[in-house]
């Protein structure tokens, strides 16, 4: 069985990950420290945006970072102020870049 970071753990991690790489991020809602939930969004500063979130991919017995919503930046927000509604434990992190980066898919945050 996996050990699995706290959100809080992971999210301090990955902000200074991003930060590394000279990628702007910022926690726009702090959710629960041990189990809540992280969203990332892209926003790419053109009015577009995209949100992911982690799945459980039976078939690999894995966690992959998902899209969950993706269009225009209004339409993204409206999808995550109706997460926020009903899980409020959740974290979301806002990623800004216009090359599209977030970093998801590099060792230690695609695990």
């Amino acid at each position: 069985m996996k050990m699995r970071l706290t959100a809080e753990i992971w999210t301090s991690a990955y902000l200074t990950r991003l930060r590394l790489n000279d990628i702007p991020a910022f926690v726009v809602k702090k959710g629960d420290a041990t189990a809540g939930a992280v969203l990332v969004k892209l926003n790419t500063l053109d009015g577009q945006a995209k949100v992911f979130q982690r799945e459980f991919n039976l078939m690999e017995d894995r966690r992959d970072w998902a899209v969950l919503a993706e269009g225009e930046e209004r339409d993204v927000d409206a999808s995550l102020a109706k997460q926020r509604s009903f899980d409020p434990d959740l974290w979301i992190i806002e990623v800004e870049d216009r090359l599209g980066r977030t970093l998801l898919d590099e060792p230690g945050l695609n695990e």
